[in-house]
């Protein structure tokens, strides 16, 4: 929704260099409630899909899915430079293609930013391979450590994680190329053949500092902030609550990725409950997690028993390490359809070269390398630099996934090679198989959760159940479903009282459904859990408003036009909030005939308007101000504003065109009349305004056809509209008659109700006219022209000698 749907810089009339200056949601990317995510290539790929097909979701999800199919291809290609040609490429693209993890990057639209992070992190990865490859022998070898630098900063303008590709690069030049043990870095990194590895891996290090520090200049050096819901365990006062929970996450984490049978749309608040205790069962998750990644790190790095030293090359079973590369171990030799790259030999005297396919990496170098990409991208995730808005995200795992997808396939071929009888072969081989179904199904399972967001987030509600009955409740009530959102919504706060979000939608749902008490008792409930939360105080302010308390509404509109809009996650939705606060807070001004207070009040809405704000009615009562002050030119200036911004608002027509009759443009005034006519012929007020302006014109009926038009209607309000200008002829007893049959056709219409009795009050009725005013009131409390209608009936009623309901 703010990333899309509400995001101003997806607009073709927003200027495009705004996509680099605000964060993923539209926001300033300075501003303190910037939620600091800069991505701004993901949100240009937006605009180009908003700009080709609109708001039709087919574009983007057609996008996302061809974007994890180039991603795939490509996992799938760098796998191979791993594994050579053969079942073990396939195996590990077959389960990165399948993997039900990814459902949420690609069917949810956000996602988009991971996979297309994940598509330029590959192709950094494969350009500094080729520059390692090249190296020493091809002067373009540092073209391809330049691509490797550019498809790094895209890969971060995509997502922030993508940085930790330059970390990966160096990992697999030192580890893989080079096949360097532990202890052999610090020595040879100072011998002189090394140099140019040394020089690599500088340029590496500079320039990942470098977009590091871009990035962090860029978001005004400050960390984001983030709500207690969001993460928990981030907001917890116990440093050892803090420590075990953020332990234990990567441990759900990786249980994710090997067994994603239970997956959610969300995993914020208490899906994941906090390690309060070192006495609580899952530390041993925790342990268990980090001894089996220590343990296989060790062993990858110290290497084979079977390798030594000798002279500074590695000599493995008698057979020397040539030109920097290793040789393979007699097991993988069984398994390799490749041999050694350059390999030389002596027949009668005469030394002859052959040139082969380059050699593979050893087991090792390979897990090496999955441990690798499996952790680092990881570790902005993990808290431990800065705290993140969410628990667990299974999007984030999308470039994680491949360091999985390579570690199960090399572990699979461990299997299948050490495997002496041909029963555990293809038991090793069946079971792959197995697992890489078992992914696909689960995967097909998972989409259909995605097909709409009442399944999704049904699909939601066994692991995180107090937002997913909030959004469920939502989606219930775009259905007009009402009695059901409203068990959702309650449902919602029974798993979390002070959810202020909920509070207000179930406060919103009341008030559109008039049990205005309880909506009022919900709202003040919101705004006691978050304090800025200004579309309760505009509710609630509307309410009491309606209600005639005109003094409680006023302080509560001010109250809210006074909320700063520091530190809020959506600060164009409370700006948005404020500014129809003050409009409110004007209209109020305006009914008491303070025209002045209004006309500040309305400057300061327009002061405090956001881009996206809608400022057409605004306009208009500026211009309905400025006209009861009779200020014609600021008037028409304001009217003329209104229909600039919405050239079909009825209510700016119907105003500007009686401006236009007083001030003798009798023909532009009658074309807005018959314009605003145009726009909604079932709206009685429009009839009524170019009624009067005709009897004001030729100071006689309206043409018989005309009448017999408005009657073909068969709506009420075109009845009442219709017969005002009866009302201004003194025909009062015939539109007593249609009056009545507007007020039988819509009995709780209290516009209908007010017009009976007025032209029962007219015609001498009294006692029939107080009742139809008393009706109106009870549907419309605040009224001001029926309450003084009243209150002049109960005179005259009074001086009669007549009982009113007053005495």
């Amino acid at each position: 929704s703010r990333a899309i749907k509400t995001n101003q810089d997806l607009l073709p009339e927003t200027p495009w260099i705004h996509i680099f200056y605000n964060d993923f949601w539209g926001t300033l990317l300075t501003h303190s409630g910037s939620h600091k995510s800069y991505r701004p290539l993901c949100t240009l790929s937006f605009r180009i899909n908003h700009a080709v097909g609109g708001m039709d979701p087919w574009g983007y999800h057609l996008v996302n899915v061809l974007l994890h199919a180039a991603v795939t291809g490509l996992f799938t290609n760098f796998s191979r430079i791993l594994f050579g040609d053969g079942y073990w490429t396939l195996i590990a693209g077959l389960l990165f293609a399948s993997h039900p993890i990814h459902t949420e990057a690609v069917a949810g639209i956000v996602g988009r930013a991971d996979i297309g992070a994940c598509l330029f992190f590959l192709l950094s990865l494969m350009c500094y391979m080729k520059h390692c490859s090249t190296r020493g022998s091809s002067p373009s070898t540092w073209g391809w450590i330049l691509g490797a630098g550019l498809c790094a900063g895209c890969s971060m303008l995509w997502k922030e994680q993508g940085v930790t590709v330059l970390a990966i690069s160096a990992v697999y030049d030192v580890f893989v190329f080079h096949r360097l043990k532990m202890h052999q870095i610090i020595s040879a990194l100072c011998k002189r053949k090394n140099l140019t590895l040394f020089f690599s891996i500088g340029l590496l290090t500079s320039w990942g500092t470098a977009l590091l520090g871009v990035r962090l200049y860029w978001m005004g050096n400050k960390p984001p902030s983030f709500s207690n819901s969001d993460n928990p365990a981030a907001d917890s006062d116990s440093f050892l609550t803090r420590t075990l929970t953020f332990f234990y996450l990567p441990t759900k984490n990786l249980w994710l990725l090997l067994c994603p049978d239970t997956l959610s749309f969300d995993w914020s608040m208490d899906a994941v409950p906090l390690l309060k205790a070192v006495s609580d069962w899952r530390n041993l998750h925790t342990v268990a997690f980090y001894a089996g990644l220590l343990l296989l790190a060790y062993f990858s790095l110290k290497g084979s028993s079977n390798e030594r030293e000798c002279n500074g090359r590695t000599v493995m079973n008698g057979k020397q390490n040539a030109n920097g590369h290793s040789c393979h171990s007699e097991v993988e030799y069984k398994t390799l359809e490749v041999k050694s790259s350059f390999t030389s030999k002596e027949e009668n005297g005469i030394k002859k070269h052959e040139i082969k396919k380059p050699q593979l990496p050893s087991t090792e170098n390979i897990v090496i390398l999955s441990l690798s990409l499996l952790i680092v991208p990881f570790v902005p995730a993990t808290n431990l630099f800065f705290y993140v808005g969410f628990v667990i995200a299974e999007r984030v795992l999308y470039v994680p996934s491949m360091g999985f997808c390579l570690l199960v396939t090399v572990g699979v071929r461990a299997l299948y090679v050490k495997a002496q009888k041909r029963f555990l072969k293809n038991l090793v081989f069946c079971s792959t198989a197995a697992l890489i179904i078992f992914y696909g199904l689960k995967t097909v399972v998972r989409n259909a959760d995605w097909q709409n967001e009442e399944m999704l987030y049904r699909s939601g509600i066994k692991v995180n159940p107090a937002k997913a009955w909030g959004n469920l409740g939502n989606v219930l009530k775009s259905q007009s479903k009402i009695s059901e959102a409203e068990s959702a919504y309650r449902n919602a706060l029974y798993y979390r009282s002070n959810m202020a979000d909920m509070l207000y939608n179930l406060g919103l749902l009341l008030q559109e459904n008039s049990r205005f008490s309880e909506a009022l008792h919900y709202y003040k409930l919101a705004i006691g859990s978050r304090p800025t939360l200004a579309s309760a105080y505009l509710n609630t302010g509307i309410i009491l408003m309606n209600q005639g308390k005109t003094e409680e509404a006023r302080r509560t509109f001010v109250k809210c036009s006074e909320i700063p809009d520091e530190n809020l996650k959506d600060p164009h939705a409370h700006k948005s909030s404020v500014t129809s606060c003050l409009y409110n807070l004007g209209k109020l001004f305006h009914e008491q005939g303070h025209y002045e207070d209004a006309l500040m009040v309305y400057k300061e809405a327009v002061q405090k308007m956001p881009r996206q704000f809608a400022p057409q009615s605004l306009y208009n009562m500026m211009g309905e101000a400025y006209m009861r002050m009779s200020r014609l030119p600021e008037a028409e200036h304001w009217y003329v504003e209104s229909l600039r911004s919405k050239s079909d608002h009825i209510p700016a027509h119907l105003t500007y065109g009686k401006l236009l009759a007083l001030t003798g443009r009798k023909s532009e005034a009658e074309k807005y009349f018959m314009k605003a006519i145009q726009l909604d012929p079932t709206k009685g007020n429009c009839y009524m305004h170019y009624g009067m302006f005709q009897i004001d014109r030729v100071s006689t009926h309206i043409p018989g056809l005309l009448y017999g038009v408005f009657l073909t209607q068969g709506k009420c309000g075109v009845t009442v509209g219709f017969y005002c200008p009866d009302r201004q002829a003194s025909l009062n007893e015939e539109a007593e008659k249609y009056y009545e049959m507007a007020a039988g056709l819509r009995p709780n219409y209290p516009a209908a109700l007010m017009n009976l009795g007025a032209i029962l009050h007219l015609n001498g009725k009294l006692k029939e006219a107080e009742e139809n005013y008393l009706l109106a009131l009870q549907l419309k409390p605040d009224d001001v022209i029926t309450q003084s209608n009243l209150r002049k009936l109960w005179n005259i009623m009074e001086k009669q000698g007549l009982k009113t309901s007053r005495t």
